[in-house]
């Protein structure tokens, strides 16, 4: 595969305990072929590319073009698959089981001055692996994409433009014990969980094997997101089931709730603006689930938690954020919430999809929200439809059929983000 290099931040090259190839060790301990001589292959120079969309459903893998529908390719393979994005606007990295594995979606947007240069590449899944017992969270930030392992408490740190590269450095670091935890790569080490199975409630900033920061006031630890860095570096919001907590100067703020219960597990940032958009629930007895119709908004700058009722509920797949930093809620009334979180209101309601109700089991199809600058992708899974809406008109701007349910879903523009000056 083909890698154009760019300027590696800082963060990617702070830990550095062992450094290991990707896609060189199996699970079982064997070495694994190199990357397919096809996926991520024959690279050619187009006029330029439209955002794809990776589907995860029972029995595969689904390519689209976003703007035509057309499937791109299909990848078949068994077992609940979870997509993350991985950071460089291109590859897609599939949680299967106790392993990682790199998704190509074929597209990349290469900026050269004033003008940007677009290549297509042969998409599908590539060998490349990152062996994790139960793999889980995905973190790109800072240059560095970040892999937890929830069955081993492990972390695999690796440069994000190198992440479907089968020569990618990869950094390791062990948690103390195996939970459902999550690592934020940041400038000065790499923010992490830290409990067991059974409870926990505490994060620490780490750098050379050495804390350098902790907190234990986040009971029941689930979720991340970062915010705009301030003067001083990075902010990154952790949800907890009591008032979640900020990280920022290089420490950690309890943000304080009104509630004894005031779970905070999901959330969305954005680069764009200071205040992290989440969910809010207070039912901690809640049978199957509680359906709450409010969000949370943290201002991470003085630790400010505000609510909006968007009268109507959503789940863990229903937030997103705008380019310009707006909140965008998908509600079971199937339409997408537009919250202006420096107001604290909803400005634009946008009617998507058919009304909906979130399942029992979070694992049973439902529809998922991702935002690409200002478009929003919805799936009806009800309807096996894909809704592709323009946030900056407010009009649905295609209905592309599927052939699948969709579970899962990631959609990429071909660009990696870009930061925001403040």
């Amino acid at each position: 595969m083909r890698s154009r290099p760019r300027a590696l931040r800082p963060a990617a090259l702070l830990l550095a305990p062992v450094v290991v190839l990707a896609g060189c060790v199996s699970t079982d301990g064997s070495r694994s072929p190199a990357p397919s001589a096809s996926v991520g292959a024959n690279e050619r120079e187009v006029r330029g590319v439209e955002p794809r969309v990776l589907l995860a459903h029972e029995g595969g893998l689904t390519l689209l073009d976003a703007s035509t529908g057309r499937t791109v390719h299909e990848e078949r393979r068994a077992g609940f698959l979870r997509l993350s994005d991985a950071g460089d606007g291109r590859h897609v990295v599939v949680a299967d089981g106790d392993v990682f594995r790199v998704y190509d979606t074929g597209i990349e947007r290469q900026p050269h001055g004033d003008h940007d240069h677009a290549f297509e590449y042969t998409p599908g899944l590539t060998d490349v692996e990152y062996p994790a017992a139960h793999a889980g969270h995905v973190v790109p930030h800072e240059g560095t994409t970040a892999l937890f392992g929830d069955g081993d408490g492990s972390i695999q740190l690796v440069p994000t433009e190198q992440i479907g590269s089968d020569v990618a450095p990869v950094r390791r670091m062990t948690t103390p014990a195996p939970h459902h935890g999550v690592a934020v790569p940041v400038g000065g080490g790499v923010l992490t969980t830290h409990g067991t199975e059974e409870a926990r409630s505490s994060v620490r900033l780490v750098r050379d094997g050495k804390v350098l920061a902790s907190t234990d006031d986040c009971t029941g630890v689930h979720g991340e997101a970062a915010a705009a860095p301030d003067a001083d570096g990075d902010v990154v919001l952790f949800g907890c089931e009591d008032g979640p907590i900020v990280f920022r100067d290089g420490g950690f703020h309890k943000v304080p709730v009104k509630d004894a219960y005031a779970r905070t597990g999901n959330a969305a940032g954005s680069p764009a603006s200071p205040v992290v958009l989440t969910d809010y629930k207070v039912d901690p007895d809640a049978d199957p689930v509680e359906r709450t119709t409010r969000v949370a908004l943290v201002d991470t700058r003085t630790d400010r938690l505000r609510l909006v009722d968007l009268g109507s509920s959503y789940w863990f797949r229903s937030l997103g954020r705008s380019a310009d930093g707006d909140g965008v809620v998908l509600t079971d009334d199937g339409s997408l919430a537009v919250v202006d979180v420096d107001a604290a209101t909803v400005t634009r309601r946008i009617p998507v999809i058919a009304p909906w109700r979130e399942k029992d089991d979070w694992q049973q199809p439902g529809p998922v929200l991702r935002v690409v600058g200002d478009t929003a992708f919805v799936t009806d899974a009800e309807k096996r439809e894909l809704v592709v809406t323009d946030l900056g008109t407010g009009k649905v701007t295609a209905r592309h059929a599927l052939e699948h349910t969709p579970v899962e879903m990631v959609a990429v523009s071909g660009e990696a983000p870009h930061d925001h000056d403040h």
